[in-house]
């Protein structure tokens, strides 16, 4: 590969990645007679009725709460049950280690719609049905075993030398693991955390089954409610995708050098 073509592939891939976001912003912004004629490159003028319609008509804002409230609880509870579990299976050894492990992934690899009707049972008799708890449970099954796989390779990464200096200066097994493992392994679980935001954030077939009304629905759920009995208001689901995107790249803007390093810890280094 030449230098030139070796500059221009970056280049290529950003554009393919940022091209359906840009037609997306373009949609949102064309009136529903010209969407499907001729979208220009730049919509002339800016028509905001999808946009009006979004959080006037159908108050886009109760499922964008409600996403919020569920993706941040279970990225909260994922990492502080995962965390100390992984760090047991990273550190300790004991027999059957491997074992948890292979069950772990096992739950992970699991279909989604398998466990829906034993969950839809068990949920609605602790009666959390159409609630933000009877979402946040069905997700940690999925969220928890992410996060433990992937913190397991980060906590390996800490040098056992600096957990052993500090319990030798007096330090419990669990104020070195508070005190030195977690600050060391932070690019690591911004990384789990997003990760697991991310799969809370998008994630349907629960949010679809355990959720009997609007007030309760989710921004996957609502966006793919819009349809009407005889047409889909595209531009309304155009405008609802931007927005629903915008919080995620925030989140990425924001914690960008953490997950970068997260994301590279478990590399070999040459």
């Amino acid at each position: 590969m030449t230098g030139t073509a070796a500059r221009l592939l970056p280049v290529a891939v950003v554009i393919a990645a940022l091209a359906p976001l840009y037609v997306a912003l373009v949609g949102s912004l064309t009136p529903d007679a010209r969407l499907f004629q001729s979208v220009p490159l730049v919509p002339t003028p800016l028509v905001w009725d999808h946009y009006r319609a979004l959080f006037g008509t159908r108050g886009f804002w109760v499922p964008l709460g409600n996403s919020l409230v569920v993706a941040v609880a279970t990225t909260l509870l994922a990492l502080l049950l995962g965390a100390p579990c992984a760090y047991a299976l990273a550190r300790l050894r004991f027999r059957g280690r491997a074992i948890v492990l292979a069950l772990v992934l096992a739950v992970s690899m699991l279909p989604q719609i398998s466990v829906v009707p034993p969950l839809f049972l068990f949920l609605r008799e602790l009666g959390l049905i159409d609630t933000h708890a009877g979402l946040v449970l069905p997700y940690l099954t999925f969220a928890m075993p992410l996060t433990i796989w992937f913190l397991v390779t980060v906590f390996r990464q800490v040098p056992l030398e600096i957990e052993e200096a500090a319990m030798m200066d007096g330090a419990s097994r669990l104020v070195a693991f508070r005190r030195i493992v977690l600050p060391l392994a932070a690019p690591g679980l911004a990384t789990t955390a997003l990760l697991t935001f991310l799969f809370s954030w998008n994630e349907f077939l629960f949010a679809l089954t355990f959720t009997l009304g609007p007030e309760r629905h989710t921004v996957p759920v609502a966006i793919a409610l819009f349809r009407g009995q005889y047409q889909v208001p595209w531009g309304e689901v155009l405008a609802a995708a931007l927005v629903a995107t915008l919080p995620v790249a925030l989140v990425v803007l924001v914690a960008q050098r953490r997950l970068v390093s997260g994301l590279t810890a478990g590399g070999v280094k040459g």
